[in-house]
């Protein structure tokens, strides 16, 4: 039977998602009251602009007081969409504390302070949902947390930010350099104004964060995650790439060791083979690959970003967290107990494909194996080509076994310290074996 009180929802954020979550409720009304139990109310909008118009919003609903908003006493979920640390934390924190629960996007915020917002919504007996942080709208996080809940998760490999992803695929097929892609992206709306978040790693080590902390139960924090951004990668890599049957992501990677007594997070770009199936994941769109001990491997895929795919998530949690309000309980909250420790990036373990300038004469090849030898890497493969322009130097590739971070970076450094080293044109992980 339908309870006929509706449940009151306060949005905080009106832009480009929050006026699709407004839209959807209003326009999937009736379904959205069927399957919860209770019709929903749109009890207020908090933006920083009210004068705006707002189509298909109660002009009546909008105010620039969110702080007033969240403390109503009648609030019973409260949707967090303008992003950032502050006044989102702030809003969340007191939203808990007079008793609604929340349901955000917010990936900076969680990754940096998802452990004091979810001790919040444990002590006042709230959720605290945020599917959409992560992939858009691709169910990740519910997943991870109910459906692999009885499983062991080793790893998370993804592609996580769909700006990137656009920019590497269109250097991939096209041939273009960086800033061509990066034009491109900016001018179909992929890419903001100021591209850094994305570009340089921001974006993706924050998800990165979140979904180790969910896949392995333990807390890591966005300070926690390497990042490094692909800025520098150029067509000569996607070149190497092709040789080697493989293309270049920028992928956020989550492991477990081996003996299972912690746990790394990184993101920065690698080359994977074509054969695996991050590979063909193309322009704006996210996938996400997991690996558990009982499941196997299982891919998440589809639209990570934009309006109406990410708002599908928030409707997604909101169901869920109004389902919670009328059966008078509350879903999963955090799950930590297992305190790994964060292993720092010299710890981890992967193959390298690095690519030197190097004096085209006799000896310089067993110069450089022995570089790699007296370090204890081992070396897979090697490949020397001279330069068409005959100007004494030529182009070495050397491609590793799995070796740590830490041997690899020694190894660097003694080569530049050779004479027959001009220079170390670029260095790459290879993922996905």
């Amino acid at each position: 039977m339908m309870r006929t009180r509706p449940l009151k929802v306060a949005l905080l954020g009106c832009g480009v998602v929050g006026s699709e979550v407004a839209r959807i409720m209003t326009t999937h009304a009736e379904d959205l009251a069927a399957r919860i139990g209770a019709p929903l109310e749109l009890a207020g909008v908090a933006v920083r602009r009210p004068a705006k118009v707002r189509a298909g919003i109660d002009p009546a609903l909008v105010t620039t007081d969110a702080t007033a908003l969240v403390k109503r006493g009648d609030i019973d979920v409260v949707v967090e969409v303008i992003g950032g640390i502050e006044p989102a934390r702030s809003l969340i924190t007191t939203a808990l504390e007079h008793g609604a629960s929340v349901v955000s996007a917010n990936k900076a915020l969680l990754a940096q302070d998802g452990a004091a917002l979810h001790a919040a919504a444990g002590e006042h007996g709230r959720d605290l949902y945020y599917e959409a942080a992560v992939a858009g709208a691709i169910p990740l996080i519910r997943p991870l947390r109910e459906s692999l809940a009885g499983d062991k998760v080793d790893r998370v490999l993804g592609i996580v930010n769909g700006t990137t992803n656009f920019i590497l695929d269109k250097m991939d097929s096209t041939g273009a350099g960086y800033q061509e892609a990066l034009d491109e992206a900016t001018a179909l709306g992929y890419a903001e104004a100021d591209p850094t978040a994305d570009v340089e790693g921001f974006d993706a080590a924050a998800k990165a964060a979140i979904l180790a902390g969910m896949a392995f139960h333990t807390r890591v924090r966005l300070d926690d995650v390497y990042r490094e951004g692909m800025t520098e990668v150029t067509a000569a890599d996607f070149a190497s790439a092709k040789e080697m049957g493989c293309t270049i992501k920028l992928l956020a990677i989550c492991e477990r060791a081996a003996d299972g007594e912690s746990v790394t997070a990184r993101v920065h770009p690698a080359m994977i083979p074509l054969s695996h199936p991050l590979a063909s994941v193309r322009g704006a769109y996210n996938a996400v690959f997991v690996e558990s001990e009982a499941a196997g491997q299982l891919m998440f895929y589809g639209p990570g970003a934009g309006g109406a795919p990410t708002a599908s998530a928030v409707l997604g949690d909101l169901v869920a967290v109004c389902r919670n309000r009328l059966n008078g309980t509350t879903g999963p909250g955090e799950s930590a107990y297992t305190r790994l420790p964060v292993s720092p990036m010299g710890e981890v373990v992967t193959r390298y494909h690095i690519s030197l300038d190097v004096a085209d004469k006799p000896g310089v090849l067993a110069q450089v194996a022995t570089v790699f030898a007296e370090h204890g890497v081992s070396i897979d493969t090697v490949r020397q080509q001279s330069r068409p322009d005959g100007d004494g130097e030529a182009s070495l590739v050397v491609v590793t076994h799995r070796a740590s971070d830490a041997a690899l970076t020694g190894v660097v450094e003694a080569l530049r310290s050779l004479d027959t080293v001009r220079g170390v044109a670029s260095i790459m992980r290879v993922e996905g074996e």
